[in-house]
């Protein structure tokens, strides 16, 4: 018997939802926009390429970090939840703290290196040269990104997702607007090509930064979460964000780790214009990915609320609505991926060989996208739970000891084509999905974090 009618459930799940996947959605624009300048220069088979490794590896390493996120929307969320609102403010000192020192570090180790990561994924030098200059410029303002990360997941927690919202739609804006400018070189300003892609984000990774101080520091804000009257250092918040965070790190560094894997064994055996193929189509796929991240958001903090009041029938029930919503979207994509699939791809670039290639892919990809909802939203129902490891030990299993050698076999030893390799995609993520819904629907919670 449900707790609150059906279209309450809806109503306030969207009303967290939409404004999470508005956001989102700008930086699937925004991704999908700087895919388009980069497949547009000259050399597009070789700068598709290297975005894409770039883009994957720097995504390899915020997220490890970035997912720290995690940890401070779900214990903001359950401090909300009991109405205890000067320990929220104390839950975003100490994320502020912990991840600003932590992306001074990350930046400087990745800014090092950035030159010699690229030729572990692919062995075309011209790639690797492209690669290594996106992902130096890229990891300048990590620090600001990371401090960003904080802020987001603290006004998760307290349910406002239309803050993200706005600096999402305002960040992203700029990002288009730098990225444009510095590889294509306007207002007299040199072109750097696939280098002023990573640096058009770093400057507005500074804005997004700047956007959320500016909300913080309001009387509205100021006053009632007080973090500017109590700042002291919480070793308890810290060690709980480090609980809950650290799998959710590992299991997004599994994920790019294995689609790293997948574009480097594509890249080595069938070269580089399947591997940019192959970028399209990921590219693409943010369509389907960040909405259901923006589900993602909106039940861990409906699900961490309730579980903060002890209404843990009431978290279950929240999760299994969003994931159907969601699914509903999904299903709707998939008609065009599978359908229409150049519709699509026209907006990644105008390379017609590119397109033809990444044709048949995508539709495989459109195929198993549907099920990527329900295993995104219930994912996160239970790292709201506390069930993070558990989520992450589902994900390594399946993307790394399942999809990879999959690719592996059916590109290396089989000598299948670019369809071949695809083809293992709907087995990870099927596979995936069944996992956590039986995980969610099983799980209990007598014991909430």
């Amino acid at each position: 018997m449900n707790l609150l009618p059906e279209n309450n459930f809806y109503k306030q799940i969207l009303k967290l939802a939409l404004p999470a996947i508005a956001g989102l959605s700008t930086q699937m624009i925004v991704s999908l926009v700087d895919a388009a300048i980069v497949g547009r220069l000259h050399d597009a088979e070789y700068t598709l390429s290297a975005m894409g490794i770039g883009v994957l590896i720097t995504w390899a390493l915020v997220s490890f970090f970035s997912s720290f996120s995690t940890g401070t929307q779900v214990i903001t969320a359950r401090r909300f939840g009991i109405k205890n609102y000067s320990e929220c403010g104390n839950v975003l000192n100490n994320s502020m703290l912990l991840f600003f020192s932590i992306g001074i570090i990350v930046a400087a180790i990745a800014m090092y290196f950035a030159h010699d990561i690229p030729y572990i994924f692919t062995s075309n030098p011209m790639v690797a040269h492209y690669a290594g200059e996106f992902i130096f410029f890229r990891f300048i303002g990590i620090p600001f990104f990371l401090l960003s990360v904080a802020y987001r997941g603290f006004f998760f927690g307290i349910n406002k997702t239309k803050i993200f919202m706005f600096s999402a739609i305002i960040t992203n804006v700029l990002n288009i607007v730098f990225n444009y400018v510095l590889v294509f070189g306007k207002l007299g300003i040199s072109p750097m090509g696939v280098a002023g892609s990573g640096l058009g984000s770093t400057l507005a990774t500074t804005t997004d930064f700047l956007f959320y101080f500016i909300v913080t520091i309001l009387p509205r804000y100021a006053k009632k979460y007080e973090y500017f009257k109590h700042f002291k250092i919480d070793k308890t918040i810290i060690k709980n964000i480090f609980k809950i965070s650290l799998p959710v790190s590992f299991q997004n560094v599994f994920i790019l780790i294995g689609f790293l894997s997948f574009m480097g064994i594509i890249g080595k055996n069938l070269g580089p214009e399947n591997q940019a193929a192959t970028q399209a189509c990921i590219s693409t796929l943010f369509l389907s990915f960040l909405p259901c991240f923006g589900f993602g958001i909106a039940v861990q903090t409906l699900v961490g609320n309730n579980l903060g009041a002890g209404k843990v029938k009431l978290a279950k029930i929240y999760g299994y609505e969003t994931a159907k919503i969601a699914t509903y979207y999904t299903l709707f994509l998939a008609i065009i991926y599978i359908f229409f699939p150049q519709w699509v791809l026209i907006i990644i670039t105008n390379n017609q060989h590119i397109i033809d290639i990444a044709t048949n892919p995508l539709r495989i990809a459109g195929f198993a996208q549907i099920f990527y909802a329900t295993g995104v939203v219930l994912a996160n129902g239970l790292q709201s739970g506390g069930k993070t490891l558990f989520v992450m030990l589902a994900e390594s299993i399946t993307n790394l000891g399942i999809f990879v050698p999959l690719v592996f076999l059916f590109v290396h030893i089989f000598n299948f084509s670019l369809v071949g390799a695809w083809a293992a995609l709907p087995i990870y993520i099927i596979l995936y999905a069944v996992v956590i819904f039986w995980k969610f629907r099983k799980e209990k919670w007598e014991e909430v974090f």
